[in-house]
Order: C-alpha cells, then structure tokens, then sequence
C-alpha cells in the first residue's frame, strides 16, 4: 500500500513538473513576442551629458533656427517678386532655399523640444517618419546639387546654346528628378528598417533618428537591412557627389581656358557661391559619416551639417551674388522712396 501511495505522488509530481513546463513555455514564447514588438517609443539622448549647458543650447539653436528660416524665406520672396530673378539658376536656388526650410523644420522643433524637456521620447511612427523626413530631403539636396552644377556647366561652356537646351520643360523636369529621387531611394531603406524587431534598450545616442542607431537597437538580423541602406546611401550621396565634382572641374577647366579677364571674372563670380554650398554641404556631411559611428563627437558634428551648414547657405548667395545683393539694395531703395512720399 505505501508504495502505490509513493508511486502515485510521484507520478502526480511529474504530472505537476511537466504542466508548469507546458505553462512557462507558453506563457515563454507570448513574453517574446510581447517583448519584440513591446518598443512603442524610442528616447532620444541628445545632449543629456550637457546637463545644465542644455539651456545655454536651447537658445543658441533656437536663434540659429530664426535666423535660418528668415534668411532662406527672403531669398524665396526675393526670386518669386524680382522678374529678372526668374531664370532656371534662380529657380534652383529657390528650391535650394525651400529645401532647407523644410529640412531644419523636421529637426530642429523637436530637438530644442528635446533640450528643455523632461521626456525625451519620440513615438515609433514619429521616429520613422522623422528619419524618412530628413534623409529624403538630405538626399533630394545632394541631387538638387548636382543638377545646379549641371546648369552652371551648361550656361558657361555653351552660353550661345543655353536657352535653347534649358527650356521650360526640361527646367521643370530638373526641379521634380531630386524630390523624386529622394522619395524613392530613401522608402526602400526605410521600410526595411521599420520591419525589424525592437526589443530591449529603445535608447538612441543622438537628437535624430538616423538609420545606424536604430539598426544597432534591433533584435533581428540586420545584415540585408543594412546591404539595403548602404547601397540607398551610395545612390543618395557618392552618385551626386561624383557628378557634382566632375561638372563643376569641367567648368573650372572650361574658364581656366577664356582669354577675356572680364568673362572670365563674370563667370568665377556666378561660379563662387554655387562652390561654396556644394563644397560647405558635402564637406560637413563627408566628416560626420566618415567619423566612425557611436563616437563622443558624432552628434556634434551632425549638429554642424544638420544646423549650421543651411543656416549660411542663404547668406553666401545673397553676399556673393551680384544680382541677389542688386534685388536686395532695390528694394531697400524702394522701400525708402515710398516712406519719403508717405511724408
């Protein structure tokens, strides 16, 4: 009798063994998926380490962001009001200006949000829509580039044929191929990135949401993913780079080679501020993605190509553009003769 009684509490103690096993591995793999989809947000670090400097930051950025917009909105007024500004150089630097005013407005609000508050969180979708915002308008500026090096080589090498190659139509087709190019180049990688797994630290080392950062925080495996990205940030940037360098050293070429020292001045003139922007632009961007990534200074430098850089873009045309500074002094002079007959 006691041994059917040992067997038989024995044989219910497996029985409770094997149950609690069946429980945990069913209640185990719903805390797995629970765990891979359970990242709703994401919490941007930013400039935390600052401390108190974070303040001091706030302001800074804030002013430059002022600054910035207002810059790039008078270089818009001024091409759309001055019908001599109304030719395709112009038009692109038009873009140009539109470009950046809608570049720093996906990062700089909530940056200077990031700064002053408690929470420095950022939903999902925001995250991946913030990252699908500014990379497509990043790459459409190196594409918007390239076909603004393409006009300066056209109208200087061959002037007596600018006009009629540059026509209206295939102005118009110049101004949509960069939004058009960004939009489908940057889709692919992001969506990609969002169809990885998230799951343990949603904490990202930056004030942007960037592709590196959040591919280093999935669970899954990342490496098509990431052969995706690269192969997207060869499109977006070497292949405009590359065109860009290569137009604007033939137009160097091509003016080194003008006999006539006043043409030849006209056309470095014209030519200076185009190399300016294209030089400040990719030389910003080329040191921040060749520092190696999770570095102390990585954000620093990305403020500098995120902030700064389209902050002078708007300043370099109006003071070393001949026609920009004209329209400018016109319409102070305007402005001045109609208060003097208010009087």
């Amino acid at each position: 009798m006691r041994n059917l009684l040992i067997k038989r509490n024995e044989g219910e103690a497996n029985y409770d063994i094997d149950f609690q096993c069946h429980i945990k591995k069913l209640f185990g793999s719903l805390m797995d998926k629970v765990n891979n989809t359970a990242v709703e947000e994401f919490i941007l670090l930013a400039f935390s380490d600052l401390n108190q400097l974070q303040i001091p930051l706030f302001f800074v950025v804030l002013f430059v962001y002022i600054i910035c917009m207002f810059g790039n909105f008078v270089i818009i007024i001024l091409v759309i009001a001055e019908p001599s500004l109304h030719t395709p150089m112009y038009l692109f630097i038009c873009e140009l200006a539109v470009l950046e005013i809608m570049f720093v407005s996906c990062i700089v609000p909530n940056l200077l949000a990031n700064l002053i508050a408690d929470k420095k969180s950022i939903s999902f979708s925001g995250c991946f829509i913030q990252l699908f915002a500014n990379t497509a308008l990043g790459t459409a500026e190196c594409y918007l580039l390239a076909v603004m090096a393409f006009d300066r080589d056209l109208a200087i090498n061959k002037p007596l044929h600018y006009s009629a190659i540059m026509t209206q139509e295939l102005c118009v087709q110049l101004i949509l191929l960069p939004w058009i190019v960004g939009i489908i180049t940057v889709s692919i990688s992001t969506v990609f990135t969002a169809k990885l797994e998230f799951c343990g630290t949603n904490e990202i080392n930056h004030f942007i949401c960037d592709y590196y950062p959040l591919q280093s925080l999935a669970c899954s495996n990342t490496f098509i993913t990431q052969v995706v990205t690269n192969f997207g940030a060869f499109v977006a940037a070497v292949v405009p780079f590359t065109v860009t360098v290569g137009l604007y050293t033939h137009v160097i070429i091509v003016i080194l080679k003008i006999n006539s020292a006043e043409s030849k001045q006209k056309a470095y003139s014209t030519l200076s501020s185009h190399l300016t922007v294209a030089g400040l632009f990719y030389i910003t961007a080329i040191v921040v993605y060749i520092v190696p990534k999770g570095t102390h200074y990585n954000k620093f430098l990305a403020l500098i190509y995120t902030v700064i850089t389209p902050l002078l873009n708007p300043f370099i045309y109006a003071f070393r553009n001949k026609d920009i500074k004209k329209t400018l002094i016109k319409s102070r002079r305007l402005k001045l003769c109609q208060g003097s007959f208010q009087y």
